[in-house]
């Protein structure tokens, strides 16, 4: 109860006694007397009361500028225990090790008191029951005696529960007869642990995070068992023993077969270890192969020959990388071709032109962007002779092996296996095939390329489903014509094919080169005789190829060490080259019709411009050493000034042409510059048109 400052006093209670404070008047003047007793003068007190008190400061206080007194300083309060522990470890059986534990009891316990209460059905409250009870018992005692009329009547007792104020009477007098235990107690609210309905509601129970989990899926299954499903039961369980039995049997007699199947399994499990590197992977090697062959990078991209100037345009080669495998160094490279989707990236036929020593073969796939390792490696059983890459779908690649079989790799399908392969069955060539192409698809949208043997047949292999169908489309023979009599009387006058080639524009027509040095111009459409015949070399055609450009126009080369450039419609050639050596290969170059290269036996290679010179080499460099290696094949690059050489150890070397070997055609002031293939059309027609003229007559 609060204490009221008055004159009067001031009343306070404690318990049930009431006191009497003393008031203000009292204490001034008690005061007073104190102060007479003592000496001290009254007035100096009232003056110490009227005067305002003053502010004393330690001398020790800080003194604060009112900038930073009135400076805000605010503090996040969070309900994390600084005090509790953040290295609890506890054991993960999952990762069988011992982790960091996020889960930290927070709480802290400030107060905490223990209560009296107890429960009314336990033990100890029925023992305080029945002690209360005796102690009533003994207290109720009957007296007999009458009331006396002179003690005063007893007072009345206030009662803090609410309840009316009584006076006691007759009964409840201690000299009464009646019992209390016969008295209906009321029954009192429980003081103690009451809470109205309005605030019982309901506490959802503490979860922390490290047993919140997931319940296990439950299904119900309700089924009856009849007789007949229970003997079903039975003869399932008998015929599964049975098999069991039999498989343990088929087992224990494939244990020796098993063994030397796992050691190939070894061997290409580790091979497809290689092949399967993820992407990732391959960039990051990319990157570091570029990185220690920077400067052939840039020279690749930058670097220009400025002695070309004072050369009378004549031109160099650049050494760039070389490409080499270490399975493959006792392999010949026998075949070269370039994506034509991903220019970087070329495929490489290893194989061997020693025709007493063959063996295994390989198929592999480099990249400029990487030199130290191949993209993709396929080993043969035997020689890899020719390959060629689709244009369109750029991984399916056509391989011609030395036994006569013709394949398809594809790129996608993962596995050192070919997707299709030719046999005996599906009429599989009888003697090394010697180059492939592909064709354009045929009615029913089927893949397709071709093929020439030594067998003297040129085949048109069809990808239907998952085999090949072949299609005879000629038969060589010596003659001109094609022989209608059987077999056995049509080998003597069969020409060997060693090389062909399609026309850029015309489908139907194609050239093919033989051993006799003989060349053929044949069509699909009319395979009874041949529309041509050239006599071209005294020893086998190595390579005939169709202008890029020009659609007269051809070129071939051949081991009489010449190469000699045609027009299909004339049987003489147009240009003649006699370079010293056997001549292994030539190309035409992507970019201009009277460009090609060539190479011979004795590691030289020949770079001819006709619209510079007509009767030499702009370059002739020498890459590789005379004795000891031997050039092979050789090929431009469709978009970049580089061109690729391989030789009979196995090496690929890239060369990037000067200046001068990729010359284009200047405009006169006051021209453009023509713009397509007619440019390089009229290049080639002006030369032939110089050709075909008549000598002037002598009279």
């Amino acid at each position: 109860m609060p204490v009221h400052n008055n004159n009067v006093g001031a009343f306070t209670r404690k318990g049930s006694n009431v006191q009497k404070l003393p008031g203000l008047k009292a204490v001034k003047a008690a005061s007073k007397k104190k102060d007479e007793e003592e000496g001290v003068d009254p007035g100096d007190v009232l003056d110490e009361w009227s005067h305002g008190k003053a502010l004393l400061k330690p001398a020790d206080q800080l003194e604060l500028t009112d900038a930073e007194l009135k400076e805000e300083i605010t503090r996040i309060l969070t309900a994390n225990n600084p005090h509790a522990p953040q290295n609890i470890v506890r054991y993960s059986f999952k990762e069988r090790s011992y982790k960091l534990t996020s889960v930290v009891d927070q709480m802290a316990v400030h107060f905490m008191l223990e209560g009296s209460l107890l429960h009314q059905d336990s033990d100890e409250a029925l023992r305080l029951r029945a002690k209360d009870s005796l102690s009533e018992e003994t207290t109720t005692v009957d007296t007999g005696a009458e009331p006396d009329e002179d003690k005063p009547e007893t007072p009345a007792i206030p009662v803090e529960d609410g309840g009316e104020v009584e006076e006691a009477g007759v009964e409840d007098r201690p000299d009464s007869v009646t019992s209390k235990t016969d008295k209906k107690e009321p029954k009192l609210t429980n003081q103690f642990n009451f809470s109205e309905r309005a605030s019982q509601t309901l506490n959802n129970p503490l979860r922390e995070r490290s047993c919140q989990t997931e319940p296990p899926p439950r299904s119900n299954f309700s089924a009856t068992a009849n007789q007949w499903e229970i003997y079903d039961a039975y003869v399932y369980e008998l015929q599964k023993q049975e098999k069991n039995k039999e498989k343990q049997k088929a087992v224990q007699s494939k244990k020796d077969n098993d063994k030397g199947k796992k050691k190939n399994m070894m061997m290409e499990t580790q091979v497809d270890d290689i092949t399967k590197v993820g992407n990732s992977a391959r960039i990051f090697e990319r990157m570091v192969n570029q990185n220690t062959f920077d400067d052939i990078a840039q020279d690749f991209k930058y670097f220009e020959d400025a002695s070309d100037e004072f050369r009378d345009q004549e031109g160099t080669l650049l050494t760039l990388w070389k490409f080499q495998y270490e399975k493959a160094k006792r392999l010949s490279v026998t075949a070269l071709c370039w994506n034509k989707k991903y220019q970087d990236m070329f495929a490489v036929g290893m194989g061997s032109y020693d025709f007493s020593k063959q063996g295994r073969g390989m198929v592999v796939f480099y990249s400029l962007k990487n030199s130290a390792f191949p993209e993709y490696i396929y080993p043969t059983n035997s020689g890899v002779l020719c390959l060629d890459i689709h244009e369109q779908h750029s991984y399916l690649v056509a391989v011609g092996f030395y036994d006569g079989c013709v394949a398809v790799y594809n790129l996608k399908e993962e596995g050192l296996e070919p997707a299709y392969k030719s046999t005996a069955k599906t009429g599989k060539h009888t003697d090394p095939v010697w180059q492939v192409h592909w064709q354009n698809d045929d009615m029913d949208n089927n893949h397709n390329f071709c093929s020439v043997s030594s067998d003297g047949r040129i085949v048109s292999w069809t990808l239907v489903k998952n085999e090949l169908v072949f299609t005879d489309i000629i038969t060589l023979s010596l003659n001109g014509a094609v022989s209608e009599e059987p077999e056995g009387a049509q080998q003597p006058s069969t020409a060997c094919g060693t090389s062909f080639d399609f026309h850029k524009q015309i489908d139907y027509l194609f050239l093919v080169g033989t051993e006799e040095g003989k060349i053929y111009k044949c069509s699909k459409t009319y395979s009874s005789q041949f529309l041509e015949t050239y006599d071209a070399h005294s020893m086998a055609v190595d390579t005939v190829k169709w202008n890029h450009f020009h659609p007269k126009v051809f070129i071939s080369c051949s081991s009489d060490w010449t190469v000699k450039i045609w027009d299909h419609t004339i049987n003489t050639p147009m240009f003649t080259f006699d370079l010293n050596a056997a001549v292994g290969d030539v190309a035409w170059s992507p970019y201009s019709s009277t460009v090609f290269a060539a190479i011979t036996t004795d590691g030289t290679v020949h770079v001819f411009d006709l619209n510079i010179n007509k009767y030499e080499a702009v370059c002739e460099q020498q890459v590789v050493s005379k004795k000891k290696t031997k050039l092979t094949h050789i090929e431009f690059n469709p978009i970049y000034p580089i061109i690729i050489v391989g030789n009979d150890r196995g090496y690929v070397t890239s060369f990037k042409l000067s200046p001068n070997l990729r010359k284009k055609p200047k405009a006169k002031k006051g021209q453009e510059l023509p713009k397509g293939p007619e440019v390089e059309i009229a290049k080639m027609e002006k030369l032939l048109s110089l050709l075909r003229e008549p000598e002037p007559s002598t009279l």
